[in-house]
């Protein structure tokens, strides 16, 4: 869901069937670039959540972090789940609903249906708003550590971004340039992004 950062959970007290497995995860960044824009107004964000899978495709999780760009709220809290499989021919989907949320300001609050398909290294995703949403669709490669990706936001504007993962001894790194082009003159912005997360 927030392709930069992700999550911790809070299944781990639950007694879970050997096929199912739940993650952990923390992460750092120099600031919170979602879709291209910033939601820390440049400023660093900590995030973190909990992963919930079974072999059998379906997914849940819950993820938050640290955001400012409202009086109100100084925090975004998603809730999510999905079911992700592989066709014969190498073919990968991916169905998933996210609850974005946002305490102190729930007139933020959204929600989105999305599919993700990929091939190989090639990805591509549609994901609609729901109740009046913008929608968005991105396109993605990926080559050895480096990976390019567009995306175009309704009402919002358009972004690219690249990157570059990498191993910081037993943490996780990453470097990305994010670029966003704005459908409203002025308010267009970019950045360079340092990222370190750990897994559990």
């Amino acid at each position: 869901m927030k392709k930069l950062f992700l999550c911790f959970s809070l299944f781990g007290a639950l007694t879970l069937p050997a096929f199912a497995s739940v993650s952990a995860n923390v992460g750092f960044a120099t600031d919170y670039i979602w879709r291209g824009m910033t939601q820390t107004s440049g400023d660093p964000a900590i995030s973190g959540g909990f992963d919930y899978a079974s072999d059998g495709g379906f997914y849940a999780g819950i993820w938050g972090s640290n955001v400012s760009f409202s009086e109100g709220a100084g925090s975004e809290l998603d809730v999510y789940f999905g079911y992700a499989f592989e066709t014969e021919g190498g073919l990968g989907v991916d169905i998933s609903y996210v609850d974005f949320m946002y305490p102190g300001d729930s007139g933020l609050d959204f929600q989105e249906i999305g599919i993700g398909l990929s091939y190989g290294d090639f990805g591509v995703g549609y994901y609609a708003g729901q109740d009046g949403s913008p929608d968005y669709m991105d396109v993605s490669y990926a080559f050895g550590d480096f990976s390019v990706s567009y995306g175009d936001y309704d009402t919002y504007g358009s972004n690219i971004l690249l990157g570059y993962g990498f191993s910081c001894g037993e943490y996780d790194c990453g470097l990305a340039y994010s670029d966003f082009s704005a459908d409203e003159d002025g308010m267009d912005e970019d950045a360079l992004v340092f990222s370190v997360s750990a897994s559990f």
